[in-house]
């Protein structure tokens, strides 16, 4: 079993309020969601309104078709015109890790 997580850190262009922080980042969670079978959800940078943070996990049984996906899902959030990509944090966890 293969446990593979991304936690994306972005910046929102003229976002003026919570709200419409919301309108931006829900559709990205969903997209995330629905094309790729992952669970993600928005996991920091709440009370900011320019600033997101979005974290996302998957398992499978397969390394190679888990770093495919985790791949497609940075390459999503990234192509997204309305937010800036400041950073992504990889991990990826095996059965042989301790």
């Amino acid at each position: 079993m293969y446990v593979g997580t991304l936690s994306f850190d972005l910046l929102l262009g003229d976002v003026r309020s919570l709200k419409e922080k919301r309108s931006l980042v829900r559709p990205i969670v969903a997209e995330l969601q629905r094309k790729y079978a992952v669970s993600a959800a928005e996991v920091d940078h709440m009370d900011l309104h320019r600033r997101a943070g979005i974290g996302l996990a998957m398992v499978s049984g397969d390394a190679g078709h888990l770093s495919d996906v985790l791949d497609r899902c940075e390459r999503l959030v990234a192509g997204r015109p309305e937010v800036e990509l400041l950073s992504v944090r990889r991990r990826f966890h095996g059965d042989d890790d301790d």
